[in-house]
């Protein structure tokens, strides 16, 4: 025979199993339309049962059942939660990758395709889908070319790419970093270093517009040879040649590129400039404003 004191506990949890059951219940009411069969409430949209038996230790407690209307209302919930999740997460990434705002909106959707750079729109997206492997192999690509022809905005492109894969991304150009060095006091170089060595892709505007001094070159070097040791992928952008770059004979900035070719794939960017097409554009509208007839 059971003793009272284990009767008396199975009873109060028998009570407290029936109280949660009775909770979900009033949880999941009876709705307009609902109706009984087989001695259950059913749904009377998806025609699934909302009740069902619940049995513990030989007892059958009356519960609460979702049918498919609110299994795919949690589902919607759930998978809504997750976007907002992952968007406050890729806030976050861009908050700390000193990406421009202007490129904050550069994505695939708003490249605009041209014959001159339908081939650079498919590296880049090939690129993008194989970035796990892409940073596995420290691999990185060098876009070149004249001023205006769309280098930044596809590295941008890809840089909200991998950020909204949730991976960390910084963007900036060397003039930038180079003015933070210039402003240094001892240990910041190295914290710098560590912040530009840290993400999953780094991405540079502006290769060879630093200044000629040693003190400019070296810390370039020194960002490019992080990223190499660290087996990290850099991108890069700049208005020099291939030729101008490979035949450098300063050794300066020799070591430099020599870096550069072993971690980047060179891609050039060819066409007119789209910024020169863009003021035409604009000039021409406000002409027509101002001169055309009212």
């Amino acid at each position: 025979m059971k003793q009272i004191g284990s009767i008396l506990d199975e009873q109060n949890w028998l009570e407290t199993m029936e109280l949660a059951c009775k909770r979900s219940i009033d949880a999941n009411p009876e709705r307009e339309g609902d109706f009984m069969k087989d001695g259950f409430l059913h749904c009377g949209k998806c025609k699934e049962p909302k009740r069902e038996y619940f049995e513990w230790h030989g007892h059958q407690i009356l519960t609460s059942r979702d049918c498919k209307c609110i299994r795919d209302e949690k589902e919607r919930i759930e998978k809504q939660k997750q976007y907002e999740e992952k968007m406050a997460r890729i806030a976050r990434l861009r908050s700390v990758s000193l990406m421009d705002e202007v490129f904050y909106k550069a994505t695939f959707k708003n490249f605009d395709i041209t014959d001159d750079n339908r081939k650079i729109y498919n590296a880049c997206a090939k690129y993008c889908r194989a970035f796990q492997q892409m940073l596995e192999d420290n691999q990185g690509l060098l876009f070149y070319g004249n001023v205006g022809t769309g280098k930044s905005f596809a590295a941008a492109c890809i840089g909200n790419y991998v950020m909204s894969c949730l991976r960390p991304v910084v963007m900036t150009s060397f003039v930038k970093i180079l003015q933070q060095f210039s402003s240094f006091k001892n240990g910041d170089e190295e914290e710098l270093i560590d912040r530009l060595t840290e993400p999953d892709l780094l991405i540079l505007d502006d290769l060879g517009a630093e200044r000629n001094t040693d003190f400019a070159l070296e810390k370039v070097y020194n960002v490019i040879d992080s990223r190499y040791r660290s087996r990290k992928p850099i991108i890069l952008t700049t208005n020099l040649t291939l030729k101008e770059m490979k035949e450098n004979t300063d050794i300066r900035y020799a070591r430099i590129y020599d870096r550069v070719f072993e971690m980047c794939y060179p891609i050039k960017f060819e066409g007119s400039s789209r910024r020169r097409i863009e003021a035409k554009e604009r000039f021409d509208k406000m002409k027509s404003f101002l001169e055309g007839d009212d």
